[in-house]
């Protein structure tokens, strides 16, 4: 006799979504629950000139945690301008 969900069968693709980082390193204590690791590519020029910003502000005595806070407070200020409209310098700059 089998089972009921042997009738039914696997179910592989559920509504529970699983962080990657969360099931190899346990659950975070560090109070970044609220932030999740971001995959999309970037161009190679345009990432080592954000590296080299990142080390050319922190030499310089910049307030910088980490690259993450850099990526964080460029994205915000991006979507910030792009909320203006038309007026938005992003969006002309992307029209031309």
């Amino acid at each position: 006799m089998t089972s009921r969900n042997a009738k039914k069968g696997l179910e592989l693709f559920e509504d529970v979504v699983l962080d990657p980082m969360t099931v190899a390193t346990g659950p975070d204590s560090t109070g970044t629950a609220d932030k999740r690791k971001a995959g999309f590519y970037l161009p190679v020029d345009l990432l080592e000139r954000f590296d080299r910003k990142f080390y050319e502000l922190k030499l310089s005595g910049a307030s910088i945690a980490n690259k993450s806070a850099l990526l964080e407070a460029a994205l915000r200020f991006a979507l910030e301008d792009m909320d203006r409209g038309s007026r938005s310098r992003l969006l002309q700059a992307m029209t031309k």
